[in-house]
């Protein structure tokens, strides 16, 4: 039976799956740091968190039981992903349940800022009746840039178009146009023609302060800004300074440099006093249906690794998405430095001993290897020893059908 500590409160969904298969379950509300941390993963094989809790090298290092990390978001930059690695732990997120959560968010902030409907609706609240037009716009015909055509991008570019709207888009990477959506060749192209920016790439820390002064000045008078990506991506100040002098007709938040940790904390921004700019603690992905999807996603992916040893969609442990085979009593998962001879010096091992391998399978990528064997005998007495006791040797774990 396996321990698992679940923090920042995901979908109970994840516990379903966990209890289901016999695990324990542990429950922390909020997000934990530092030695905190460390306290809480005493005797825990597997840990789940959102994007608040800091996974660091030295919680990673004080932690060598730990095996299994579930990101219960899209993003992973809150984990020390090449320490997990040297330490042989897998890493999972999901990088596709909450995707149509956040476009729909990003759709209607357009909406909204495009018609004036938070300005009106404060008036409102202070019984100040404004019927006008002044200033007040549909989004057909608009151009929305979209910078970062991932699994967001695409989608929303999509539903854009269903709404009447061009669409431009701006990728480091090759990506294949989308219905009418057209490329640009830089991110000034799709400033100089954009109505609407909004802004859809990772939490890579290269992607630290990627939209800042230079391309906040950039963007045409009128347009408006849309940040439901990561908080530190664009310069706030520079922002401000385009809605002080009203040359922005506004923008919408989602994410910020510096998020509270805990629900009821004080938020601190100089968006605050706009009342043009739309602001939300982090929900992009938030609903329901989004949240009980990942539940099950990420759980799902945690525990068949924990079970069966497959890798698919880790983000740092090569992927290997095969089960044991129907007669296969044992798997043995070798987590180790890609180097050459790891797979002979497997395979040796096993001849010398006589044992039969019913399959096998290797998978590299940078520094790290990941090799599953598969055999229907009992392990040969030597084996497990000389894996671990190898320079290579990273992280070993025997898996027996049925546990």
């Amino acid at each position: 039976m396996a321990r698992i500590l679940l923090l920042e409160n995901p979908h109970a969904s994840a516990d379903e799956v966990f209890e289901h298969a016999g695990h324990e379950v542990i429950r922390v509300k909020g997000a934990l740091q530092g030695q905190d941390l460390i306290d809480a993963l005493d005797g825990v094989d597997m840990l789940g968190i959102r994007s608040k809790t800091n996974v660091t090298a030295e919680v990673i290092e004080a932690c060598p039981q730990l095996q299994v990390i579930g990101c219960y978001c899209i993003g992973t930059n809150q984990v020390d992903l090449a320490a997990a690695s040297k330490a042989g732990i897998a890493v999972f997120n999901a990088p596709y349940s909450n995707t149509r959560s956040v476009v729909e968010l990003a759709l209607a902030e357009m909406i909204a800022l495009t018609r004036h409907l938070p300005e009106r609706s404060h008036d409102m609240h202070k019984k100040r009746w404004i019927k006008s037009a002044s200033g007040s716009h549909e989004v057909r015909g608009k151009t929305l840039g979209i910078v970062g055509y991932g699994s967001i991008g695409t989608q929303l570019s999509v539903l854009a178009e269903a709404l009447g709207m061009r669409v431009v888009f701006y990728d480091i990477a090759e990506k294949l146009a989308i219905g009418n959506a057209k490329r640009v060749r830089s991110l000034d192209e799709l400033l100089a023609q954009a109505d609407i920016v909004s802004i859809h790439i990772d939490g890579r820390p290269s992607n630290r302060g990627f939209f800042g002064r230079p391309e906040v000045q950039q963007m045409k008078k009128g347009s408006i800004l849309l940040n439901l990506a990561r908080g530190f991506i664009v310069d706030v100040d520079a922002v401000v300074e385009r809605l002080e002098d009203g040359s922005l007709a506004g923008a919408g938040f989602d994410v910020f440099p510096h998020e509270p940790n805990a629900n009821g904390e004080e938020f601190d921004s100089p968006l605050t006093r706009f009342p043009n700019v739309i602001l939300t603690p982090h929900i992009g992905g938030s609903t329901l249906e989004a949240q009980e999807s990942i539940g099950y996603f990420v759980a799902g992916k945690m525990l068949t690794y924990w079970r069966k040893g497959a890798t698919e969609l880790s983000v740092n442990i090569p992927n290997i998405d095969s089960s044991p085979g129907e007669k296969s009593l044992y798997r043995i998962a070798w987590i180790h430095h890609n180097a050459p001879g790891a797979l002979a010096m497997v395979n040796q091992a096993f001849a010398d001993s006589g044992a039969n391998i019913d399959s096998q399978m290797l998978a590299t990528e940078g520094e790290i290897g990941y090799m599953t064997t598969d055999i229907s005998s009992e392990i040969p007495d030597g084996v497990l020893e000389s894996l671990e006791q190898s320079d290579l040797n990273i992280r070993l774990r025997v898996l027996k059908r049925g546990d």
